[in-house]
C-alpha cells in the first residue's frame, strides 16, 4: 500500500507593491484619526498642565474633568432635547415622504415620472447659501399663532424640520427610486391581481423590502441633521432654542476659552451620532453595498 507524502505548502511571495499599498492604507487610517486622538488626548488634560508644559509634552494628569465640567456648563441636556425634537420628526417625514415619490415614479410608468424625480433630485444640486434671503424674508413672514412659542415659523422647531426635509428629500428620493427599480415588477403584479390597492402595494409590499436602503438613509440623515449649524444659525434667533451644535458657544468665555474644554464638549457633542451608527452598522453597511454583486 503506498503512501503519498504532503505536499509542503507554498507560501505566497511578499510582493512590494502589496507592502507599499499597505504601508499607504496604514498611513491614510492614521492620518484621519490623529484630529480625534488629539481632541482625546487635549479634552483628558487639564488645561494648567497644557498652559505651563505645552500641548506637545508628555501628560502628568489624565482625568475626565473637562467632560464633566463641559457637560454642565453647556447645559447639554437641554441641547440635546432641542436636536432630538429637530432630528427625529426630520428624518421619519423625509424619508416617509421621500420613500413616497420614490414608490410612484419607479413602480408605475408615465411620460413625466423621470422628469419629476429630476425635479426633486435638483434641489440638491442649489448651493443653501444662494436662498437665505428669500428663504429668511419667507419665515419671518409666515405667522403660525398658537402653534409655535414664537407665533412665526422663525425660531422655531418646526422651521428647521422643514427645511431639513425640503432639502433631503431629493436625495433620498433618487436614491430610493433606483433602490426600487431593482425590485421584481411580478410582485405588484401579482398583488394587482390579487386586489391590493396602491397604499397597500406601497406600505406592505415594496416598503418591507426597502429596509436596507432605509436604514442607510436614516444613518445619513440622523448624521446630517443633527450636525447642522448652518440653517439653526439662519432661522433660529433665541439661544434656548438652538440644536446641539450651538452648545459649544457656551463653553467660550468674553475674554478667554479652554480649549481642552472645548474639545471635551466636542467629543461629547459626537457621541449620539456615533450610537446611532453603532444602532444601525450591519443595515448601514448592507444598504450601501446594494447591488455590487451584480453584473
Amino acid at each position: 500500500m503506498s503512501t503519498v507524502s504532503a505536499l509542503p505548502e507554498q507560501r505566497t511571495p511578499i510582493r512590494p507593491a502589496r507592502v507599499l499599498l499597505h504601508v499607504f492604507l496604514a498611513g491614510t487610517a492614521l492620518a484621519w484619526l490623529a484630529p480625534l486622538l488629539w481632541a482625546i488626548f487635549s479634552a483628558l488634560r487639564p488645561y494648567s498642565e497644557t498652559s505651563n508644559r505645552g500641548y506637545v509634552s508628555w501628560p502628568h494628569t489624565l482625568n475626565f474633568d473637562n467632560f464633566k465640567n463641559a457637560f454642565e456648563q453647556s447645559d447639554m441636556t437641554h441641547y440635546f432635547m432641542n436636536t432630538l425634537v429637530i432630528a427625529v420628526p426630520a428624518v421619519l417625514l423625509t424619508l416617509f415622504l421621500s420613500s413616497m415619490v420614490a414608490f410612484y415614479v419607479s413602480r408605475f410608468d408615465f411620460r413625466v415620472n423621470l422628469f419629476l424625480l429630476l425635479v426633486f433630485t435638483a434641489g440638491n444640486l442649489l448651493p443653501q447659501q444662494v436662498i437665505i434671503t428669500p428663504l429668511y424674508r419667507m419665515y419671518l413672514l409666515t405667522n403660525l399663532p398658537g402653534i409655535t412659542a414664537s407665533g412665526k415659523l422663525y425660531d422655531s422647531a418646526l422651521g428647521l424640520v422643514l427645511i431639513h426635509v425640503a432639502f433631503q428629500s431629493g436625495f433620498c428620493a433618487f436614491v430610493l427610486a433606483n433602490y426600487m427599480r431593482s425590485l421584481p415588477h411580478e410582485l405588484t403584479e401579482a398583488a394587482l391581481v390579487d386586489g391590493a390597492s396602491v397604499w397597500r402595494l406601497y406600505w406592505q409590499i415594496t416598503l418591507p423590502l426597502c429596509k436596507p436602503a432605509m436604514a442607510a438613509l436614516a444613518t445619513l440623515l440622523s448624521i446630517w441633521i443633527y450636525n447642522d449649524f448652518f440653517w439653526a444659525l439662519v432661522l433660529i434667533s433665541t439661544g434656548e432654542n438652538m440644536p446641539i451644535t450651538s452648545a459649544l458657544n457656551n463653553l467660550s468665555g468674553q475674554y478667554f476659552t479652554d480649549p481642552n474644554l472645548v474639545a471635551a464638549g466636542s467629543l461629547l457633542t459626537a457621541i449620539p451620532t456615533l450610537l446611532v451608527y453603532f444602532a444601525l452598522q450591519k443595515q448601514f453597511v448592507s444598504g450601501l453595498t446594494l447591488g455590487s454583486a451584480k453584473g
